[in-house]
């Protein structure tokens, strides 16, 4: 009878161990997925792949302009109602047009950089005095999809090394002040 009762405990310590280790791994794999999750912009939204932290701006030529991008190449815009001073993309604008974080610079490019105080109180990169964007519409680095759309109530345009807003390519949508792409 001993015998037999040593045996289930033999066993309980076995499995308490087992369970205890599986513990430990699902601990860790929580850790590692949380460490490496990207960090999304603080405008309420917003996709993570859009999302930079301040630092460098980098150029490229999309669509035969050369405009601002931010580090990880996605284009940057400008909002036609925004002033030097306020953004007027808030809210689902902002979900769909993530702000980029300031402060930010971009070496050899001609131009002011500098921020503004959003309304949710972060701080957003401008050029020029144009508040800066990237535009959830656009998945990989090099795409302009956001350029000459009227879309939250005014227009987009992407932002050009010279500061200005580039003109809206051939058949651009004008989708009459709705999120039409």
């Amino acid at each position: 009878m001993i015998r037999s009762l040593a045996l289930p405990k033999a066993r309980n310590r076995r499995l308490r161990a087992l369970l205890a280790l599986l513990a430990a791994a699902a601990a860790a794999a929580v850790v590692a997925a949380c460490s490496s999750s990207g960090t999304p912009s603080s405008s309420g939204g917003g996709s993570s792949t859009h999302a930079a932290a301040a630092g460098s701006l980098k150029t490229a030529k999309i669509g035969g302009a050369m405009v601002l991008t931010n580090a990880k190449g996605f284009t940057l815009y400008s909002f036609a109602p925004d002033t030097s001073t306020t953004s007027n993309c808030n809210g689902t604008c902002a979900q769909n047009w993530p702000p980029l974080k300031g402060p930010t610079t971009a070496s050899g490019v001609k131009g002011t950089f500098g921020t503004i105080k959003r309304s949710d109180g972060s701080t957003q990169a401008t050029f020029d005095g144009h508040p800066l964007y990237t535009f959830v519409g656009d998945t990989a680095p090099g795409q302009a999809k956001g350029n000459g759309l009227n879309a939250a109530g005014g227009l987009w345009h992407e932002i050009t090394t010279s500061g200005s807003a580039a003109s809206a390519p051939a058949g651009a949508s004008s989708g009459g002040g709705g999120y039409g792409y």
